[in-house]
C-alpha cells in the first residue's frame, strides 16, 4: 500500500481524488500496489464528500507524516506551491505536479533536489493536460536529436480563434463565449496574453534540449490585438491564425517564441480546432511526430497526474532519470533575431504602394474586402524585428497597424 496526499482541491485536485476512487482497482493493478488517498490540503471544507475526513488545512500534517510517500501538487502558481514542493522533496517525498508555472520557473532546481535525494519529480500534466507528450519526448524519442518543438499549447485561445475564423466573431465576442463555457477565467490574461503557452514551451524546450529555458527568455505575444480583419487577411493568404509556441535549436543555443502566427491550411496544425492542443516534435531519426488531444479539463488532466503517480509508485526504490541542466542568461537567443516572413497591415493610401515596395524590396500586396480603405496589407520577405523597425522608420507617412509572422513549421 502506498499513501499519497493531494495539495489543492480545485478542478484538477478534485479530479485526481475522483478518478483514484472510481478506478481504484484498475490503478492498483497498473501500479502493482494499492494507492490510498491519505490527506487533502485545502483551506475550504467539503463536508459532503465521501473522503471529507481526509481534509486538512495544515501543510505540516502532510510534511510530517512519514506514511505519505508521494505528494500531488495541484494548487497552481508559485506561492506557496514552490515552498511546499521543495519541502516535500527535502523531507524525502516524491512529488507529482500539474503546475506549469512552477516547473517553468523552478524545474531545474526541483529536479536537482529530487536527483540528490533519490526521489522523483514528475509533471506530465503541466503540458497538454491529458495528452501524453513529456514522457514520450523524454523516453520514446530519446535516441533522436530534437531540432524543434512547436504547437498549439493553449485551448482557450485556440477556441477563441476557431470561433473568429469559423463564425466571424469579434475578439470580444469569442472571449465572452469562452468565459461562458468555462474555457476562460474571469481574468483571462494568462491565456490571451500568451503566458500559459510561454510556460509550456519552456518546459518542452528544457526537456527536448536538456537545459532550462526560463519564461523571461521567451519572446511572448498574445492574441489581444488579433482582429477579424487579420483573420480575413490570413484566409486570403491561404492560412489560419493560431497561437503558436515554438522552440528551435540554434547550435549551442535555443530560440523560443509564443505569438499568433499564420499557419498554411495544408499544414495539419491548421485543422486543430476549439479547445484541442497539438504539439509537433521534429527529430533527426523519426522526422515529425504530432501529439494531439484535449489540452485541459478536470478528468483528462487528472488522468495525466495519476499516470505520474503510478510511475512513481513503480519507482519508489529506483529513481527515474528525468532532469535537465540549469539555464544560463545567454543560452536562449531572442527569437526576434530570426528572419521570418511577415504579413503587415499599414495605414497608408493606395498611392504609397510604390514607396512601400521600394523600401521593403520584393513584397506581395494582399487584396481583401475586409481591409479598410486607408490601409494596405502585404507579405514581406524574411526579415528580423530590427530590420522591420528600421524599414518602417525610413518610410514617412505610414503607420503600422498589425503584423503577423508566417509560421515556419
Amino acid at each position: 500500500m502506498v499513501k499519497i496526499a493531494v495539495m489543492g482541491h480545485g478542478v484538477v485536485g478534485s479530479g485526481v481524488a475522483e478518478l483514484l476512487r472510481k478506478n481504484a482497482a484498475h490503478i492498483a493493478a497498473k501500479a502493482g500496489e494499492e494507492i490510498v488517498l491519505e490527506r487533502v490540503l485545502d483551506l475550504r471544507e467539503f463536508p459532503d464528500l465521501p473522503y471529507a475526513d481526509k481534509f486538512t488545512k495544515h501543510f505540516s500534517d502532510i510534511l510530517n507524516d512519514p506514511a505519505i510517500q508521494i505528494v500531488v501538487e495541484t494548487m497552481g502558481g508559485l506561492t506557496p506551491a514552490y515552498d511546499y514542493v521543495k519541502a516535500c522533496l527535502l523531507a524525502g517525498k516524491s512529488v507529482v505536479t500539474s503546475n506549469k508555472e512552477l516547473v517553468a520557473q523552478k524545474g531545474d532546481e526541483l529536479l536537482a533536489i529530487a536527483r540528490e535525494k533519490g526521489l522523483n519529480f514528475l509533471f506530465e500534466a503541466s503540458v497538454g493536460g491529458g495528452i501524453p507528450v513529456l514522457r514520450p519526448l523524454d523516453q520514446c524519442l530519446a535516441a533522436n536529436e530534437v531540432s524543434e518543438v512547436a504547437g498549439i499549447l493553449n485551448g482557450t485561445t485556440n477556441f477563441m480563434l476557431t470561433r473568429m475564423i469559423e463564425d466571424g466573431m469579434q475578439f470580444e465576442e469569442a472571449l465572452a463565449l469562452a468565459q461562458k463555457r468555462g474555457y476562460a477565467e474571469r481574468d483571462p490574461s494568462a491565456d490571451i496574453d500568451g503566458l500559459d503557452a510561454c510556460r509550456k514551451i519552456c518546459i518542452l524546450a528544457s526537456l527536448a534540449f536538456g537545459k532550462h529555458v526560463y519564461p523571461a527568455q521567451v519572446r511572448t505575444e498574445g492574441i489581444r490585438q488579433v482582429t477579424l480583419t487579420d483573420v480575413r487577411l490570413a484566409d486570403a493568404l491561404g492560412g489560419v491564425i493560431k497561437l503558436i509556441g515554438k522552440a528551435v535549436r540554434d547550435g549551442e543555443h535555443v530560440s523560443c517564441a509564443v505569438a499568433p502566427m499564420i499557419v498554411p491550411k495544408e499544414h495539419l496544425l491548421s485543422d486543430v480546432r476549439d479547445v484541442f492542443n497539438a504539439i509537433l516534435v521534429r527529430g533527426d531519426a523519426i522526422g515529425d511526430v504530432v501529439f494531439y488531444g484535449r489540452g485541459a479539463g478536470k478528468l483528462p488532466t487528472a488522468s495525466a497526474v495519476l499516470a505520474d503517480v503510478i510511475d512513481e509508485v513503480k519507482h519508489l526504490r529506483a529513481r527515474k532519470y528525468l532532469c535537465w541542466e540549469a539555464g544560463a542568461p545567454d543560452y536562449a537567443t531572442d527569437y526576434g533575431l530570426r528572419p521570418v516572413k511577415m504579413l503587415l497591415r499599414v495605414r497608408a493610401d493606395a498611392d504609397r504602394k510604390a514607396d512601400i515596395a521600394a523600401a521593403f524590396g520584393d513584397i506581395a500586396f494582399v487584396d481583401c474586402d475586409a481591409l479598410p480603405q486607408n490601409e494596405l496589407a502585404f507579405l514581406t520577405n524574411a526579415v528580423t524585428e530590427k530590420e522591420l523597425r528600421d524599414v518602417l522608420a525610413a518610410v514617412a507617412g505610414i503607420e503600422l497597424v498589425s503584423r503577423l509572422r508566417l509560421a515556419e513549421l
